[in-house]
Parts: C-alpha cells; structure tokens; sequence
C-alpha cells in the first residue's frame, strides 16, 4: 500500500479518536460538573496518552503525535475539570 495512504488513515482514525473527546470535554466545561467522570479511568489514559506521544515523537509516526498530543490536552482538561469541579 502506498505510505501516503497508510499516513491518511492514520490521520483519519487520530482525527475520530480525538474528535470523541470533544463532547465530554464541551459538557463538562458548561456543566462545571464532573461528578460522573471517573478520575481513575482519565488519569490513566492521559498517562497512556503521555507514553504514546513520546513512542510516536521516537518513532517520528505524524500521526501519533497529532492525535495522541491534542487528546491529551482535552483528557487532561477534563482530568484537571473533574480536579476542580468533582
């Protein structure tokens, strides 16, 4: 397969996968509610996101990087969001 489409596809699953975020991240922030975020479930995917973003700077994989560095802002957010607001 062409490595210019192996590329687009890992565009297109960072992009949905980091897109899914976004819903959560928008409620929380209007609702200044995080009562039924799990703490323990986001802390521990903002940690694996830590880890693929530094294998994929390693690796230099785009892809990785993009959707792995912009889902850790939003989990993050929310993370720091359910700190804040419970």
């Amino acid at each position: 397969m062409d490595p210019f489409a192996i590329k687009l596809i890992g565009f297109a699953a960072a992009t949905c996968t980091t897109v899914a975020y976004a819903p959560q991240f928008i409620k929380v922030w209007k609702t200044r509610s995080a009562r039924d975020i799990s703490f323990g479930m986001f802390l521990v995917m903002v940690l694996g996101l830590a880890l693929w973003l530094i294998y994929g700077l390693l690796s230099g994989d785009a892809p990785l990087v993009a959707a792995n560095g912009i889902t850790m802002v939003l989990a993050g957010g929310i993370l720091f969001m359910k700190l804040k607001y419970g």
